[in-house]
């Protein structure tokens, strides 16, 4: 059997989907991208072959930032072509607006029967992005599920300065005065989430699902939040981590 391999070299964490002729995911798995993205994808290439998938009987795209420096791939996919071909792929939509917020950037892609019909990226800096979120718990010493949880308990707080170190020195200054942990924690999520909804609703979001990938997919509390902000059901899937991977190893079975 040959494979359809996507591999998407993200700025932190890199993600692998392995599908086969019939596009039914067998494999998904990820790492940290570390500091080369060449290093990481040679030590992709020999935990595939480990797995029994060897690189040149399988068809394989790369994508991300990273993406050019995957040498054995096939071909190299752009990111937004790859998170709406993933995203459409999951949740089985043909019209979907798809909010992936990544470790260093937030990608808002607008699908439409099937073909992506706009997009916008926040790459400038890190606000309303994943490693926006770690800096502001770390500054509580917390992960970001457990500032999650103290969110849902606090309010009345709001952390208004969206670059990460002058918001991670607001964050400090209300330690200082005393403010509850749950209160900060409720700030910092609603900061984001009024970011990335900002950016969403400068779409028309009345004639398309709305789904969330990238690492934050997994948090109940941010679906829930960003639901509420933009009042329509924000979905995930098992997969929404592996979107963007998913998406280029369906653009591999294309080259089959």
């Amino acid at each position: 059997m040959r494979h359809c391999v996507g591999i998407d070299i993200g700025s932190t964490c890199t993600k692998l989907a392995v599908l086969d002729e019939d596009k039914e995911i067998k494999e998904v798995f990820l790492r940290p991208t570390g500091w080369s993205s060449k290093e990481t994808a040679e030590l992709i290439k020999d935990q595939l072959k480990d797995k029994g998938i060897i690189a040149e009987n399988s068809k394989i795209v790369s994508t991300g930032y990273g993406r050019a420096s995957v040498a054995y791939a096939d071909k190299a996919v752009t990111e937004i072509t790859c998170h709406a071909k993933g995203a459409s792929y999951l949740h089985g939509a043909k019209n979907l607006t798809v909010i992936d917020i990544g470790g260093q950037d937030t990608k808002i892609i607008q699908i439409k029967d099937g073909v992506v019909q706009d997009f916008m990226m926040n790459d400038k800096c890190s606000a309303g992005t994943g490693r926006f979120l770690e800096v502001m718990a770390n500054s509580l010493t917390l992960d970001i599920s457990e500032l999650c949880e103290l969110a849902k308990q606090g309010s009345n707080v709001s952390i208004s300065s969206m670059c990460t170190v002058f918001a991670e020195s607001e964050v400090i200054s209300l330690m200082g005065k005393g403010e509850s942990k749950e209160n900060i924690a409720h700030g910092i999520i609603d900061s984001i989430i009024n970011r990335v909804a900002g950016q969403a609703q400068r779409f028309n979001l009345d004639e398309s699902e709305v789904a969330l990938t990238g690492g934050l997919y997994q948090f109940d509390y941010i679906r829930e939040k960003l639901s509420s902000v933009l009042k329509k059901d924000v979905s995930v899937s098992k997969y929404g981590h592996y979107a963007g991977a998913i998406g280029a190893a369906l653009v591999a079975h294309d080259i089959l």
